[in-house]
């Protein structure tokens, strides 16, 4: 295995608690809590000044994170999450009575019923195209595609969050197009995780920066292609509504608090301190053994659906394990073990969703492994 270094002490979190379960609220890092402290200190001593001036702020953070992203930063706004992207694209996107809009059964569940709504508002049909978990990449492009005809939008996820799979964006926008559908790409676990995650040629992406990033929490971006810009606004009506430009209209939301979005450079700099570009594979290769471990202690195995490899892993649940009362099931753990895990599942198939950052170590999973198989009995 990698020789692997974990970082604990740059973060808060506490240390008497197992915490693999990054990919849901993710851990933001000591330097970006202490920043945000100092800015609301700020924004608290005189709110008049603070909301003054901090449009040039918001613009430096969100140039810094366009250029995380490698994207146009013209095209990118700040957004809480990436539902919110998703439901800032499917109010742009123009959806004609009776066509479909397309998704998969991996697509998250706030994500379908923001389709399920504009839909309704429409009166559009939601199709949705099963994709077996295993299934490569040919696949799945040629099992969406022969639901494209009289489609009005395709939502893919880039990542999926319940099943770690990651789908084959950029064929998947060749597909699209050759139909002449837009596509919106759900990146809600991209940022961080693989390199360039703004999908070029995507009517649409949508990508969280608390997640592998390590940002503050309601810090997510919105990629805008070049010819939905014009239309594209944001959801909260207020003065910058009226800003011709698309980023800007985004910004200044009324009295939200900014805090999250002018932080979350200072995670990317802890990223950077942290070398991620080798960083990134390490934890691979721990979650990946952490998996083995834990599979081996519940005689299961893990799901073979990631490529290219991320820091997420599905450690099958024995097929005796009842999840009908999950959210029981995971407190009890989190109470006897002092871990934080979370369930998934696929048809009829049952997981622990294993997802790790630099604060974990291989002790970690073996410490779950030694106590998991007793709690699910």
């Amino acid at each position: 295995m990698t020789v692997f270094t974990p970082r604990p002490d740059l973060w808060t979190l506490d240390p008497g608690v197992l915490h693999l379960n990054h990919g849901s609220y993710g851990a933001v890092p000591r330097r970006t809590q202490d920043l945000m402290a100092a800015l609301r200190t700020e924004m608290d001593a005189n709110p008049m000044v603070w909301f003054r001036t901090v449009a040039d702020r918001l613009t430096a953070s969100r140039l810094a994170l366009a250029a995380f992203l490698e994207t146009d930063p013209a095209g990118f706004a700040l957004v809480p999450n990436a539902s919110a992207g998703v439901t800032v694209a499917l109010a742009t996107l123009p959806i004609p009575a009776g066509s479909r809009i397309v998704l998969t059964d991996h697509t998250y569940g706030a994500v379908r019923y923001a389709a399920e709504r504009a839909a309704k508002a429409h009166q559009a049909e939601i199709v949705i195209v099963h994709i077996p978990l295993e299934a490569d990449d040919a696949t799945v492009v040629s099992l969406i595609a022969e639901h494209l005809d009289n489609a009005s939008v395709l939502i893919v996820d880039q990542i999926t969050s319940g099943t770690a799979k990651v789908l084959p964006v950029d064929a998947l926008v060749q597909a699209a197009h050759a139909h002449g559908v837009p596509i919106v790409v759900d990146g809600a676990h991209a940022p961080a995780l693989i390199d360039a995650p703004a999908a070029a040629g995507a009517d649409f992406w949508t990508g969280n920066f608390h997640k592998w990033p390590a940002a503050p929490r309601a810090t997510a971006g919105l990629v805008v292609a070049e010819r939905w810009r014009t239309a594209t606004m944001p959801l909260i009506v207020s003065w910058s509504e009226y800003d011709e430009r698309m980023p800007e209209r985004f910004d200044m939301q009324g009295t939200y608090d900014y805090v999250p979005w002018i932080a979350a450079p200072e995670s990317l700099r802890v990223l950077a301190d942290l070398d991620w570009p080798t960083r990134r594979p390490q934890l691979t290769t721990l979650v990946e053994e952490g998996a083995r471990i834990l599979a081996k202690s519940l005689g299961t195995g893990i799901a073979e659906v990631v490529h290219p490899p991320t820091t997420m892993r599905l450690v099958e649940l024995p097929s005796s394990v009842d999840l009908s009362g999950g959210d029981a099931l995971k407190m009890r753990i989190s109470r006897e073990l002092k871990a934080e895990i979370t369930f998934t599942g696929f048809e009829d198939r049952k997981f622990i969703r294993l997802s790790a950052h630099a604060y974990n170590s291989l002790a970690d999973y073996q410490k779950l492994s030694e106590g998991l198989p007793r709690v699910l009995a």
